[in-house]
């Protein structure tokens, strides 16, 4: 069992370097089922989540390798396809294997996912899609069974912008025969990287970055190699790490046009915002001004930064209202920040937050990466010590977190050793 150990006071300042999102890189790792012989994938971050699909991928059949931020993927001509559950289970991204093994197999058989408990994230729009393409698609016994000789390309509405769902219909159409049209698809800078991916194996694919995907299928893929765009998640969290500790950090292959509403919100709160061409920097004086924040799909505010910004509204001047409309069990973490001190009361899917001077330190857990994060963040401006136990969900989306931290002026270290609150 192993925890960070937090000392508070600290103020972040200097410069971090932004790797590639865990959010594109694993479906890109996935994408290359869809072509025979080696992709090549660099700016890759060395996190447990990756080491998950590189093992998930060599039981399909693949040979994985990686030297140092580069990872070379072999597809052989006929992988496996069944995705057993004891991998599944500890990542959603697993999922993503579907749609790639279904279009090279004509079968899939996929263990329902597990990753961060963060609420219900239903396969519904997965199945229906694939079946508006011609697969006999059905929850079994526990996994996700697909069939389908050969893919026809179809029309699809997706009734909310899923990313996971615009994904699986992407990986599946691209060698489907015909026309496929996704409406309503997700917009995340995740799903252009991805069709740029595609692109350069040979797929047809139109509308990057609209709510229209058109998709022309092609009988066959080549293999390729591409540089995973920055992780705007890892950017965000220090952006607003510097204005949480009145810091001043300079994010080094950040992408500011890619958080144009979360800078907003930390410029509202009395942050100066930099760009340049190679990065941003944040810059904070004095204690911030609280700001509300609404959960949405790209471009709103990302889910993925709402416990950072919980945080931050917890130590700000004057309350705020926290809107989640993406995962309702996010609010699992206001448990964890209130043994802080914080003063959070939720409703639904909203949450008031009064801000206060200063936390104070204590035990907590990480229920998922993102809350992992927010809470060694508070601990940083927490009077005491913070423990932060369950990190091995940190070291998911995370690369060198303590370290990075510590570069910037924390108190921060990691220990093994029991976990007192069991």
């Amino acid at each position: 069992m192993e925890r960070f150990v937090v000392v508070g006071g600290a103020r972040l300042a200097g410069e971090v370097s932004v790797t590639g999102a865990k959010n594109i890189v694993l479906k890109l790792m996935a994408a290359s089922l869809l072509a025979v012989g080696t992709t090549t994938l660099t700016e890759v971050p060395d996190i447990l989540d990756v080491a998950i699909m590189s093992e998930l991928l060599r039981r399909l059949g693949c040979r994985v390798d990686r030297d140092g931020s580069n990872v070379q993927i072999a597809v052989p001509e006929r992988p496996g396809h069944e995705a057993d559950y004891d991998l599944v289970r500890r990542m959603r991204a697993s999922i993503t294997v579907l749609g790639p093994l279904l279009a090279r197999c004509g079968e899939a058989k996929v263990a329902l996912p597990g990753g961060d408990a963060i609420g219900s994230r239903g396969l519904d729009m997965h199945i229906a899609g694939l079946q508006r393409l011609g697969a006999t698609a059905a929850i079994e016994h526990g996994y996700l069974v697909a069939t389908a000789p050969r893919l026809t390309g179809a029309q699809v509405w997706l009734d909310f912008p899923s990313v996971g769902a615009t994904e699986t219909l992407l990986l599946a159409s691209v060698l489907a025969k015909g026309t496929t049209t996704i409406d309503n698809a997700a917009r995340e800078p995740d799903i252009v990287d991805l069709c740029e991916f595609l692109l350069a194996m040979g797929a047809q694919i139109g509308g990057l970055g609209t709510s229209t995907l058109q998709v022309e299928g092609v009988d066959v893929l080549t293999p390729t190699s591409h540089r995973t765009l920055p992780d705007r998640i890892v950017a965000g969290t220090w952006a607003v790490a510097a204005c949480l500790t009145q810091g001043d950090i300079f994010i080094r292959g950040g992408r500011a046009e890619h958080l144009e509403n979360t800078l907003d919100k930390l410029v509202t709160a009395g942050a100066v915002v930099t760009r340049s061409p190679d990065g941003f920097r944040v810059q904070m004086q004095g204690r911030p001004r609280a700001v509300d924040v609404v959960t949405l799909p790209y471009p709103g505010f990302p889910t993925d930064l709402q416990p950072m910004m919980l945080t931050l509204n917890a130590i700000a001047e004057g309350t705020s209202m926290i809107t989640e409309n993406v995962f309702e069990a996010r609010w699992m973490f206001v448990n964890e920040l209130t043994r802080l001190g914080a003063d959070v009361r939720t409703d639904g899917h909203h949450a008031v937050v009064r801000g206060i001077p200063q936390l104070s330190g204590a035990p907590v857990t990480a229920h998922d990466i993102r809350a992992g994060a927010a809470l060694v963040l508070a601990g940083l401006v927490a009077d005491g010590v913070t423990e932060v136990h369950d990190i091995h969900h940190v070291d998911r989306g995370y690369e060198g977190f303590a370290d990075a931290l510590v570069a910037l002026g924390a108190d921060v270290r990691r220990e093994s050793g029991p976990d007192p609150l069991f």
